[in-house]
């Protein structure tokens, strides 16, 4: 193909049908590779016992699928398990998702497993030829210039669905050497292990603070400078020591104290934090708007130090500290802005509401409703174990110290996985080449 106006190709490079690769490399068309089958198809009754089987999750979370990784089970006659077997090597892509960008992920079996089948929703790939190996094959199709093929060839009415014959006319940059092959599926899996090492860890963490929580937040270990006898209190909250006591949230703090009125001037400017904007804690993000274009749920002012208990859907735990960012902000009415009075920390509160104390009032709550929600009332009735304000401060500082680690490991996993991405886009297209460190990067 000839080279397009105004475009530099770069020595050693060649222009393709799908953007520039180096003069020795070649594109692979997925249909010379591949031969496609459709996935087992079975009642629900069918499911749960029986033979292992690859299900869409197991594709899409993992680019290469252990035997360990494949936990579904199905019932199967014979025929069905010769017909749908599944083998080390075979690659398997997402039929169907609600969106185009789930589907045609891709996911390579890299163990040997027996008496093993493969779902209706996704498509088995078995390879005719060894142009692609097996692990730069668990990288391969996620670069975008894969990708952006298997989106575009995609079909869409109620769902994104994609099938053999689409897959099989989308191109694959490679090099033409199994050694260069190997060495970018090294630098990748180099990767996928840092990432699954900060995973553990992570999760490690958490069950540490999880510990931590069940022991601070019901006196059953005190911290250093705090002792008392144990009494038992007849509360929904069980035992806790003599000096604490038992209040009602709406005893200890203020419930939506302020809200945006319908005389607000249309002008006037605020960030606006949604329900959806909340993760466990975490702000995704926030939006700034005008009163005027503003939604009618836009209307709790929130200050800092004030606590957002979701009460749509509390059992996602969508609850928030603000700490004062951003500045000027309205949250949705589906929290309960909740305002500290002078004998509870906002901070103590906050790690309370991921705790089993307030979440069984809730789930009591909820048993009884047709909606996932509570209202103000019963935020109010909610009961909280209150010792004195030194142990509170001084159990929320060390519950916010092992936040902060926690924190810090997965900013550390958000940039190992944007440096893979980076690296993905770079070495499986060849703008860097890894040809001169081959025996380095294998040894």
């Amino acid at each position: 193909m000839g080279k397009m106006k105004g475009e530099k190709i770069p020595p050693g490079y060649k222009k393709t049908e799908i953007g520039i690769i180096p003069e020795d490399w070649e594109l692979v068309k997925i249909g010379d590779v591949f031969n496609f089958k459709n996935g087992l198809n079975k009642a629900k009754e069918f499911f749960g016992k029986g033979t292992s089987i690859v299900n869409y999750m197991d594709v899409y979370q993992h680019p290469g699928i252990t035997k360990k990784e494949i936990k579904g089970k199905v019932t199967v006659t014979k025929d069905e398990l010769k017909a749908y077997e599944v083998r080390k090597g075979d690659t398997f892509f997402t039929r169907t998702s609600e969106t185009v960008e789930e589907i045609g992920i891709a996911s390579t079996i890299v163990d040997e497993v027996n008496d093993t089948v493969f779902s209706g929703f996704i498509l088995r790939a078995r390879p005719k030829s060894d142009r692609l190996n097996l692990n730069f094959r668990k990288y391969c199709f996620a670069s975008q210039i894969v990708r952006k093929q298997i989106i575009s060839t995609s079909s869409y009415t109620t769902r994104a669905l994609t099938n053999g014959r689409l897959l099989s006319n989308v191109y694959v940059p490679a090099p033409k050497t199994q050694e260069e092959q190997c060495a970018i599926a090294r630098v990748l899996s180099d990767f996928d292990r840092l990432i699954e090492s900060l995973d553990r860890l992570i999760e490690k963490k958490k069950l540490i603070k999880k510990g931590a929580m069940q022991l601070l937040l019901t006196g059953k270990k005190r911290l250093p400078g705090f002792k008392g006898e144990w009494v038992r209190k007849k509360t929904e909250i069980g035992i806790i020591p003599e000096d604490w006591e038992v209040r009602r949230l709406g005893e200890v703090c203020r419930i939506n104290p302020e809200s945006l009125s319908e005389n607000t001037p249309k002008e006037f400017e605020f960030n606006y934090i949604p329900l959806e904007s909340i993760d466990k804690g975490r702000l995704k993000g926030f939006n700034k708007l005008k009163f005027e274009n503003a939604p009618s749920r836009a209307r709790r002012v929130v200050r800092k130090g004030d606590v957002l208990l979701s009460t749509v859907r509390p059992y996602l735990l969508s609850h928030f500290y603000y700490n004062g960012y951003p500045k000027n902000t309205v949250c949705s009415t589906g929290f309960s802005v909740l305002r500290c009075k002078s004998d509870l920390l906002s901070k103590y509160l906050y790690f309370h509401l991921f705790f089993k104390t307030i979440n069984r009032q809730i789930d009591k709550i909820l048993a009884g409703s047709n909606y996932p929600a509570i209202n103000s009332n019963d935020v109010k009735s909610f009961q909280i174990s209150l010792p004195p304000l030194p142990e509170q401060r001084a159990i929320a500082r060390v519950l916010s110290d092992m936040d902060a680690e926690i924190e810090a490991l997965e900013k550390k996993k958000e940039k190992c996985e944007m440096l893979k991405k980076g690296a993905m886009q770079s070495l499986l297209t060849g703008k860097v080449r890894l040809k001169d460190h081959i025996d380095e990067v294998l040894a």
